[in-house]
């Protein structure tokens, strides 16, 4: 088993070295740093930009493979570089990542057991109403892209906040500023904000893991081994857990380490729509200002994230099946 995963980090590893290197030649090659210093008044002269742009290795007149071996250098030693005015982006990376974490991890665990549920539960009941009740509302949400849904459940939270006479839904920023009061004040206030952003990944997540769900329960649900546990005795709530959704589960384990991916690029629309300061905020930001060592910072966030998720997905499917343990 450890093994196994130690095999399987090293391969991560590897994906995550490439991706960041890949987004980084892609970054230095396309962006131009160098039209962040056009239109100011008065005008710097050129040696000065080209001076600060090589002391934050952004300097487009330099050949991208020696740029490339400099970030590489920095990286080494923790450093993400340097934006074109001469912040760090360990400094802001620092600070977003956490603003970030916390709308992908509880969209995670929240979307993935609401999706297994869902989708199982479709499989059980399925050509009953609630099986074509869920498949419905899942094509639909699949089908609405995420800012458009996140626009819709802004006007929901409007006319809900309306409809009570009191602001319970709260969808502009990660809290409100200058609020004082006790940890509970403040920790509702969190709350509050943290809810439709949440939502907007969270439905996401569930109508596309409920359909891969329902799929593979519904392959199970007719096997040998089911009905042998029936036979056995075992009462059809043991039987269809015990057996049918745990061999269920691991193509949902499978698809968790995508999904990840997935979910990081529907929250660069979330943050940018609700005010959200976090790393998807960051990257679109960068890509629009052409800052080449945030952009590749951001595509080394993703990328890490893919590889935390497949190595959870790896647990989760050796704890699955038992055959992958000698593997």
């Amino acid at each position: 088993m450890l093994k196994f995963l130690l095999r399987r980090l090293a391969n991560y590893i590897v994906l995550v070295g490439l991706a960041a290197s890949m987004a980084y030649l892609l970054a230095a090659a396309s962006l131009d740093p160098r039209s962040n210093y056009e239109g100011r008044n008065p005008p710097p002269p050129p040696a000065v930009v080209d001076r600060e742009l090589s002391a934050y290795n952004l300097n487009d007149r330099k050949p991208l493979a020696l740029r490339y071996v400099t970030w590489l250098d920095g990286l080494r030693h923790g450093d993400l570089g340097r934006f074109s005015d001469g912040d760090s982006v360990n400094a802001e990376f620092g600070r977003r990542i956490g603003v970030s974490l916390r709308l992908l991890l509880i969209a995670t665990v929240v979307g993935g057991l609401l999706g297994v549920a869902v989708g199982a539960y479709s499989a059980i009941r399925q050509y009953h109403f609630a099986d074509q009740a869920i498949t419905l509302a899942s094509f639909l949400t699949i089908s609405i892209p995420v800012f458009v849904l996140a626009v819709l459940l802004e006007l929901v939270a409007v006319a809900f906040n309306q409809a009570v006479g009191a602001s319970v839904f709260i969808y502009t920023g990660e809290y409100t500023p200058g609020l004082t009061g006790g940890f509970w004040t403040l920790a509702v206030d969190r709350l509050q904000h943290l809810v439709i952003p949440t939502v907007t990944l969270v439905l996401g997540e569930v109508a596309i893991l409920s359909r891969y769900q329902r799929s593979a329960m519904l392959d199970v649900l007719g096997s040998d081994f089911v009905r042998t546990a029936r036979a056995k005795g075992l009462r059809r709530r043991t039987a269809l857990i015990k057996h049918a959704l745990r061999t269920a589960l691991i193509p949902a384990a499978t698809y968790f380490a995508y999904s990840f991916a997935l979910l990081f690029v529907g929250a660069v629309f979330v943050e940018k729509i609700f005010g959200w300061h976090g790393m998807g905020e960051l990257f679109l930001d960068s890509v629009n200002g052409n800052e080449v060592n945030a952009v590749a910072a951001g595509a080394l966030f993703a990328s890490t994230l893919v590889l935390i998720a497949g190595l959870l997905s790896d647990l989760a499917y050796a704890a699955l099946d038992p055959r992958i343990r000698v593997s």
